[in-house]
C-alpha cells in the first residue's frame, strides 16, 4: 500500500492516511492546498490550553468529525488532480495559523511564518548582500566547528557574500551527531522541530530518529548547499587572539600532520557547542581500571560486550539511551547511580513514522510543514510555566509550585507504573523538584532494563576505580570486565580547551574564572568581532529545539556583519554595561526558576554555582532581542 501517488491513491487508503496523521495539523494543510477555509471550523479548535495535553483536550466526537472532514476534503483534493495551491495571502495565512495556535497569532505571526516555510520559503534568509553595500571591501570569518550551528553560520554568511572557512577537529561534519555514536544515541526533540526551518525534511524515519538518521540529515545539508569545501577537517583551533592594531583576529590551528598555522580572519565565530567535551566523575583512581573503560561520547566499538560483567556510571540522559540496549546482551550490569532522572512519558519514543504516515507527508504539499508548526507551538512553551517557582509554596525541596507540583505527581505516577517492584521504584523516584534537571523521555524501556535479574542498581555512592573495577564507599570492590561513563559534559567550561585572548592580552579563560557569561550568549566586551553560537545561557531545555535558537544566533551574526559594512568600521565591541545589565537580568530569571532554586547537582550550574546554560525567558523574547543590533550596545572602531 501507499507506493502510487496521490491521485492514485483509493478513498480507503486517504482514510487510513489521515488515521495515521495529527488531523488537527492536516486540516489548516488542507484549507491551504483547497483554499476550503470552511474546514476551519471552531468546533474543531483546540482550547489552548490545552496544547500539551491533547489527548485530554479532544473528545472521540470531535476527533471523528475532524478525520472526516478532513477524508473528504482530501478525496476531493484527489479527484481535482491534486493541483498546486496558490500561495495563501497574509489574511489567508494568518486565519490557517490561528486555527492551529488560537488568538496568540498577531504577536507569534512573524515567527510562525518563518517556522513554517510554507512552499520551502526560507523567510529568515539575508535581504541583503555585501557588494550592494561594501562591494571592495572582503570580510573573512573563521567558524569552529561544523555541526549544526557551525554549518547553519557557514551558509548565512555565504549568502551574504563572506569569505567562510570552517575549521573542524574531526574528520566529517555533523558536530555531536558524529562523535555520539553509542548504542541507542537518538534525539530527544522530535524530529519535524529538530531541523532547520527553511531545509525540513519529510523522510524522518522515526518521531525520535536515532543518529544515523541526525547525521545524515546534516551530511546532506553541507552537500545540497556546498559546505565541505569550506571545512578544513582534523583541525583542531589552538588559539585565537586579537591584535590591537588591525582589529583582526590570528587564529593558530593544528592539523592532522601535527603542523601549527596561523591565519587572520575579520570575524571568529565559535560553533562549538555545550556538549561536546565528555566530563569523566572525580574519583580517586580514574584510569587506573586495567579493561576497557570509555566514556559515552567515545564509545570504543571494538569492545564486545557479550556476556562481560559491565559497570555503567550514571543514570543521566546518556546512561538511559544506552542502558535499555546493553542490558539484553552482557552477563551482568551494575548501574552505578548518584541521582536518579525525572522520566517523560514517550510512548512514540523508539516508533517508526506508520507507514500511512510518511506516504502522506511525502505526498501532500507541505503537509509535513504544518505537523512541525504544530509541533513547535505545543512545545514553544512547554512546561517552562511549571518551572517557575511560586515563592509561597510550601515544601520547596520536593516542588516549587502547584504547576510544578502537578508536574511532579504526573511523572510519580509514570514511574511507579513502570517499576513493579516498590523498593525499585522509591530508589528511581527524584527526591528533587521536577524539570531543575534535564528530564528524560521513556517509553518504559528504561524500567525493563533496570528491572532485569542480570542488572543492579546501586546507590552506595563511589569511593575510587580500582584496577579490577570499582569500589564504594562501603568498601566493597564490585569486579567488572568493562567500565562505561555516562557522566555528561563539561557542559559550562565554554571555548575550552582552545586559548582566545582579547583586547589588550585579556585571555578569556581568566577573564570569566569559570563563570562564563556573553550578551545575548553571543558577545563578550574586550572581544571584538568574537561570537558564540550555543554560548552562555542559551541552552534550552523543555520548550523547544536549539536549532530555533542558533538560527536566531545567525540571524543576529549576519546583522552583525552588515552593521560593520553600512558604518565603514572594522570591529564591534560590546559594552560592559550592557553586558553586565543583560546578565543580571538573566541571573535575576534563573534564580526564578527550578533550575536555579533547587538544591540539587545539575550540568545547568557551573562550578560557582550560578546557572550558566539555561535561558529562563520565552522564545518569542529571544527572537525578539535577535532580530537587530542596536548599535549604542557596541563600541565601534
Amino acid at each position: 500500500m501507499f507506493s502510487g501517488e496521490l491521485v492514485d491513491a483509493s478513498d480507503a487508503e486517504l482514510a487510513e492516511a489521515v488515521a495515521a496523521a495529527d488531523v488537527f495539523a492536516l486540516l489548516p494543510a488542507l484549507a491551504h492546498l483547497t483554499g476550503d477555509l470552511s474546514l476551519l471550523r471552531d468546533d474543531l479548535r483546540l482550547p489552548p490550553e490545552m496544547l500539551l495535553n491533547v489527548e485530554l483536550a479532544v473528545t472521540e466526537e470531535q476527533l471523528a468529525a475532524a478525520r472526516e472532514a478532513a477524508v473528504r476534503a482530501l478525496i476531493r483534493y484527489r479527484d481535482a488532480g491534486a493541483p498546486k495551491a496558490p500561495s495563501p495571502t497574509p489574511e489567508v495565512l494568518h486565519q490557517l495559523i490561528e486555527f492551529l495556535v488560537g488568538p496568540s497569532t498577531d504577536e507569534w505571526f512573524p515567527v510562525l511564518r518563518e517556522e513554517l516555510a510554507l512552499e520551502g520559503a526560507d523567510h529568515r534568509a539575508p535581504t541583503w548582500h555585501r557588494e550592494e553595500i561594501a562591494p571592495d571591501r572582503r570580510v573573512r570569518v573563521a567558524i569552529i566547528g561544523a555541526g549544526m550551528s557551525g554549518l547553519l553560520a557557514a551558509h548565512r554568511l555565504g549568502q551574504v557574500g563572506c569569505d567562510v572557512v570552517i575549521l573542524e577537529k574531526d574528520s566529517d561534519v555533523g558536530g555531536t551527531w558524529w562523535e555520539n555514536t553509542y548504542p541507542g544515541c537518538r534525539v530527544d526533540v522530535p524530529n519535524t522541530f529538530y531541523s532547520y526551518s527553511f531545509f525540513q525534511s519529510d523522510e524522518w524515519p522515526q518521531f525520535f530518529s536515532t543518529q544515523p538518521a541526525l547525521l545524515a540529515y546534516f551530511r546532506r545539508f553541507a552537500d545540497e548547499h556546498r559546505l565541505r569545501r569550506l571545512v578544513r577537517f582534523d583541525t583542531e583551533v589552538l588559539e585565537a587572539r586579537l591584535d590591537d592594531d588591525e582589529q583582526r583576529w590570528r587564529v593558530t590551528t593544528r592539523g592532522s600532520d601535527g603542523q601549527e598555522a596561523t591565519e587572520e580572519y575579520d570575524l571568529v565565530v565559535s560553533a562549538v557547542g555545550q556538549l561536546n567535551r565528555p566530563k569523566l566523575p572525580d574519583v580517586p583512581g580514574i584510569g587506573s581500571f586495567e579493561g576497557p573503560a570509555f566514556h559515552t561520547g567515545q564509545w570504543d566499538h571494538s569492545v564486545d560486550l557479550a556476556g562481560k560483567r559491565v559497570a555503567v556510571i550514571g543514570t543521566g540522559a546518556s546512561a538511559a539511551q544506552v542502558i535499555p540496549e546493553i542490558a539484553p546482551i552482557v552477563g551482568a550490569l551494575r548501574v552505578f547511580q548518584r541521582t536518579p532522572p525525572w522520566l517523560a512519558p514517550t510512548p512514540n519514543y523508539h516508533d517508526d513514522l506508520p507507514e500511512a504516515l510518511r506516504w502522506l507527508m511525502t505526498h501532500l504539499p507541505d503537509y509535513a510543514h504544518w505537523d512541525r508548526l504544530w509541533t513547535f507551538w505545543r512545545m514553544h512553551e512547554g512546561l517552562l510555566p511549571a518551572a517557575a517557582v511560586d515563592p509561597e509554596w510550601p515544601d520547596q525541596e520536593r516542588s516549587m509550585s502547584m504547576l510544578n507540583e502537578f508536574v511532579r505527581q504526573m511523572l510519580t505516577a509514570h514511574i511507579e507504573a513502570e517499576f513493579t517492584d516498590p523498593e525499585l521504584a522509591a530508589t528511581m523516584t527524584p527526591p528533587y523538584p521536577p524539570l531543575a534537571k534535564r528530564v528524560v523521555r521513556d517509553n518504559g524501556s528504561w524500567a525493563r532494563a533496570l528491572q532485569r535479574d542480570n542488572v543492579t542498581v546501586d546507590t552506595t555512592g563511589i569511593a575510587a576505580i580500582t584496577p579490577r573495577g570499582v569500589r564504594t564507599v562501603d568498601g566493597v570492590e564490585h569486579e567488572v570486565d568493562v567500565i562505561i561513563y555516562g557522566t555528561g559534559f563539561t557542559a559550562s567550561e565554554f571555548l575550552t580547551p582552545m586559548r582566545v585572548v582579547g583586547t589588550g592580552g585579556v585571555d578569556l579563560h581568566e577573564r570569566w574564572a569559570g563563570d562564563a557569561r556573553a550578551y545575548l550568549g553571543l558577545t563578550i566586551p574586550e572581544f571584538p568581532n568574537l561570537f558564540l553560537l550555543y554560548g552562555p545561557n542559551t541552552n534550552i531545555v523543555i520548550n523547544g529545539s536549539i536549532i530555533y535558537f542558533s538560527e536566531c544566533e545567525v540571524h543576529y551574526l549576519t546583522e552583525a556583519v552588515r552593521l560593520l559594512l553600512e558604518t565603514g568600521k572594522r570591529s564591534m565591541d560590546c559594552r560592559s554595561e550592557v553586558h553586565d545589565a543583560y546578565n543580571e537580568r538573566i541571573d535575576a530569571a534563573n534564580r526564578q526558576m527550578v533550575w536555579g532554586a533547587a538544591e540539587v547537582n545539575s550540568w545547568y550550574r557551573n562550578k560557582k554555582g550560578r546557572v550558566a546554560q539555561n535561558w529562563p525567558f520565552s522564545l518569542l523574547d529571544y527572537w525578539r532581542q535577535t532580530r537587530e543590533v542596536d548599535p549604542d550596545d557596541y563600541v565601534l572602531r
